[in-house]
């Protein structure tokens, strides 16, 4: 059994001291010459030992969980940066759609424009031609009118006047004028009239 340190005594397990039993010999360098350490094999050989069954009960049982944990978490990166780019392409798709559909909309609306446009115009010349042709028979019916009420009137006169003439024959011949003399003088002055 190896001595007890106490405390605060570094371990001397530099050769010439009583420790030859130790077959495993390490080379360390103090002071400029080279000096052996023997170790105890048992610890040495139980450390190796349960290096190596821990490790490989790390790499049979928990490397592959490791590795299958670290791949699924890059599967998933990878499908939500897929997912990411499908959304950001049907977003883009849907943008060029919607400005698409912008763009016909203002044509649409530039055509039913110009149409309402051209249909106000139509009725507008509609209205004025209409109002001309309604201001031209307006026009007609008055001048007729006007001609219906100035015969009338010339007709009017026509009779006064022979009727005045009639009663001014009268006293210059100092007789009275029948009344069929007097129709026949009417009819022949308004004739005269209508022949002017």
């Amino acid at each position: 059994m190896p001595p007890r340190l106490r405390a605060g005594e570094a371990p001397s397990l530099l050769c010439g001291e009583a420790h030859d039993r130790d077959p495993i010999v390490m080379l360390a360098s103090a002071g400029g010459e080279p000096e052996l350490i023997k170790l105890d094999s048992l610890p040495a050989i139980t450390a190796i030992v349960v290096f190596l069954v821990a490790f490989s009960f790390l790499a049979v049982v928990v490397w592959p969980k490791i590795v299958k944990g670290l791949d699924e978490r890059n599967a998933k990166i990878v499908g939500e940066i897929k997912a990411a780019e499908a959304a950001q392409a049907k977003a883009k798709a849907a943008q060029a759609e919607f400005e698409k559909r912008l763009e016909e909309a203002r044509a649409e609306a530039d055509r039913m424009v110009r149409a309402a446009r051209g249909e106000a115009e139509r009725q507008a010349e509609e209205l004025r031609s209409r109002a001309a042709k309604e201001l031209e028979d307006m026009k007609a019916r008055a001048t007729q009118e006007l001609e219906g009420a100035k015969r009338a009137a010339l007709s009017e006169i026509h009779a006064a006047a022979a009727t005045l003439a009639t009663s001014v024959a009268a006293k210059i011949l100092k007789r009275e004028i029948q009344a069929g003399d007097q129709k026949r003088l009417v009819e022949e002055s308004l004739s005269e009239l209508g022949a002017r």
